[in-house]
């Protein structure tokens, strides 16, 4: 996770001495564990925690997990591979014990060594709907329990220590729910001795943390229920039941007076790294006119900053590359510059020190990034800020500004810094605020083509997917990661979640992919088989892209969580068919309309003329995050769009044709 500069109070040194904790120990076979077959308190559950503890030892910099598992049904087997958060070369995974239970008693140990049987493993998560390559990389140590059944107890423990002492070790955040329910789980900490140690703790009624005399923490939780699996979820850690434990001085205030004083420190040094040197001031007199309005030298500037060299996305240099390239370690904003070169807030403070060099009046923000969770003012910390964006003030009008995104156009932000709370600088002092959401207009994918059919179903044609805001963005920030063709599998890839069965689309070429002030396209090929052919007809879906019943929500009658869909958007497909002599046109999909009022609208029109019918379809959304409370309309609403889509193309065979 990128942090921003100046978060003030947020590390602090870790002292040493802590009292020992001594982790929990493998107990003997319990016989009513291994007689289990359900547990009564998590109906249908694939398998639970009979036990869960996690003990932290922040003198030593390492932390103790040990679990004890049952296994219900075939699936819960999944339980037996166990996977463990990878922090890069410091990080030591060690004493690992793990041994299977079998309902019998028989006990199967794990004896592969650590090192032979941890392996290193990388996931992609898809995390934007549509947007196939706005993906995340998750890295994590794996290993896998031995000769597991259904009916078996799974057992296990393991170490992890920091091994470079230079490295900030955190303070920990105890994840009291798990994939599985919980009968039982114990958590402590003993801190260093730091009297400002606070925990933000959102947990089920009836639990709390508890502070021993030494000012060890403790707590013990039952029947916590598992992980929720809903669809389009906000980042679930920043919902789920949960300690977060920090150190802080500031924090000794009630949350309104930290976050005052938290906001005054970081403005205070946000406005004294920005301040302009001559070298900046000198770089600035070269990029803008006198005779330029203040827009068009927000834009000249913004322009120079894209340019440099981010390297959230290519590679940042260590220390010594740096000395070969006669390079330093940014410690004063005009290095950003002079260098070319630095990560996404480097280039935010670049600009907004530009701006002011140009005479323009501009603001820093300070806010969390939204894939990866939720401002929570009373968790009284910057250190769950992640990103810098920039407010312009021109005109009495403000625009928010995302310098620290390569390839985002001017005005552009990433939906991940919309609708997000942080802190802002404005004329009247630093203050919490929420970023703005997203207008639908802003993100829009237009699916439109032209296809030839035959007697017999068979389609092609070539189909022009144009891009604009959110989707765009991706798509250019990905072809900065991956070479040509790669780009092209990976958009082919999404293409095959979304054509119908029979039907083969491949991208031919882009356009505008180099310029994020364009329109994106993607020039795709379709060929294959769309229709079903009988003796007299000839059938084909209503709607392109939408055979596979990708509709949200249709299937999941109740809502626990938020919904979070990332931004607003209007989707269109509009496609024209040419059709072979002499079939007729029997059925086409029903005109309609479909509204949420305030939120979502859904809009059908077909046509028909001699040879040829055209159908089109519109999707607009205007909301990027939904209550639980509102479940049941936003579900009402696609149901019917999932309805609607299954309209379809009917024609008549002439009986000439009939018996092909």
């Amino acid at each position: 996770m990128r942090k921003p500069l100046f978060l003030c109070g947020a590390i602090v040194v870790l002292a040493a001495v802590s009292p020992a904790f001594v982790r929990a120990q493998f107990q003997p076979p319990n016989p009513d564990e291994l007689k289990m077959t359900s547990d009564p308190k998590a109906p249908g559950a694939d398998a639970v925690y009979l036990y869960h503890e996690e003990i932290d030892h922040d003198d030593k910099q390492s932390r103790n997990y040990y679990a004890r598992i049952k296994v219900l049904t075939e699936k819960g087997k999944e339980a037996a591979t166990v996977e463990i958060p990878y922090w890069g070369g410091e990080l030591t995974v060690g004493s690992i014990s793990a041994r299977t239970i079998h309902s019998d008693g028989t006990i199967v140990p794990l004896t592969v060594k650590p090192e032979d049987l941890l392996i290193e493993k990388q996931n992609e998560v898809e995390v934007g709907g549509e947007t196939y390559a706005d993906q995340v990389r998750k890295e994590r140590k794996v290993f896998t329990l031995p000769s597991v059944e259904v009916g078996s107890v799974l057992e296990y423990s393991y170490l992890l220590r920091i091994n470079d002492p230079r490295s900030y070790y955190e303070s920990p955040i105890w994840e009291i729910q798990q994939k599985y329910f919980v009968d039982k789980a114990h958590y402590e900490f003993a801190p260093t001795g730091f009297p400002g140690i606070f925990w933000r703790p959102i947990l089920p009624s009836g639990a709390s943390v508890k502070r021993g005399a030494g000012g060890q923490l403790s707590l013990d939780v039952t029947d916590i229920p598992p992980i929720p699996d809903e669809q389009w979820m906000p980042p679930i850690e920043s919902f789920l039941y949960s300690v977060r434990i920090y150190y802080g001085g500031l924090a000794l205030q009630s949350v309104d007076d930290f976050w005052q004083a938290a906001g005054k420190n970081w403005s205070k040094d946000v406005d004294h790294f920005v301040e302009p040197s001559k070298t900046i001031r000198d770089a600035v007199a070269g990029l803008v006119a006198p005779a330029d309005s203040d827009l068009v030298k927000a834009q000249k500037l913004y322009a120079a900053v894209e340019a440099l060299d981010n390297t959230d996305y290519s590679r940042k240099k260590s220390t010594s590359e740096l000395k070969q390239l006669k390079q330093k370690e940014v410690k004063r904003n005009e290095d950003i510059w002079t260098q070319k070169r630095g990560d996404s807030n480097d280039m935010a403070l670049l600009y907004l020190s530009m701006l002011r060099a140009a005479g323009l009046t501009a603001y820093a923000n300070l806010v969390v990034d939204r894939n990866h969770g939720v401002f929570d003012a009373n968790y009284m910390t910057l250190d769950q800020f992640d990103y810098l964006l920039v407010t312009l003030s021109i005109g009495g009008k403000e625009i928010l500004l995302d310098p620290g995104e390569k390839m985002c156009p001017f005005g552009t932000v990433n939906w991940r810094h919309s609708d997000a709370g942080g802190l802002r600088q404005s004329a009247d002092g630093p203050a919490r605020t929420v970023t703005p959401t997203q207008v639908f207009g802003a993100n829009t994918i237009k699916r439109s083509g032209e296809l030839t059919v035959d007697p017999h179903g068979g389609i092609t044609g070539t189909v022009q997917i144009v891009m604009v805001g959110q989707e765009a963005l991706a798509w250019r920030q990905w072809a900065l990661e991956v070479d040509a063709a790669q780009l092209k599998k990976d958009f082919d890839s999404g293409l095959d979640k979304i054509v119908p069965d029979g039907v083969e689309a491949h991208v031919d070429h882009f356009l505008g992919l180099d310029d994020p002030d364009s329109l994106l396209m993607a020039v795709v090929k379709v060929t294959g088989t769309l229709g079903t052919a009988t003796a007299k007809r000839l059938i084909l879906p209503g709607f392109f892209f939408e055979t596979r019943g990708n509709a949200p929500f249709v299937n999941e009658e109740t809502r626990l969580e938020p919904i979070d869909m990332h931004y607003a958007e209007q989707v269109t497909e509009q496609l024209t068919y040419d059709l072979p002599p002499g079939l007729a046109v029997e059925g086409l999909p029903q005109d309609t309309k479909v509204s949420w009022e305030g939120h979502a609208v859904y809009i059908v029109k077909s046509k028909s003329e001699p040879g040829q019918i055209t159908v089109a379809r519109v999707l607009a959304r205007a909301f990027d995050v939904a209550k639980p409370s509102d479940y049941q309309d936003l579900r009402g609403f696609y149901q019917k769009v999932a309805a609607a889509d299954q309209g379809q193309l009917v024609f008549t065979v002439p009986a000439s044709q009939k018996g092909f």
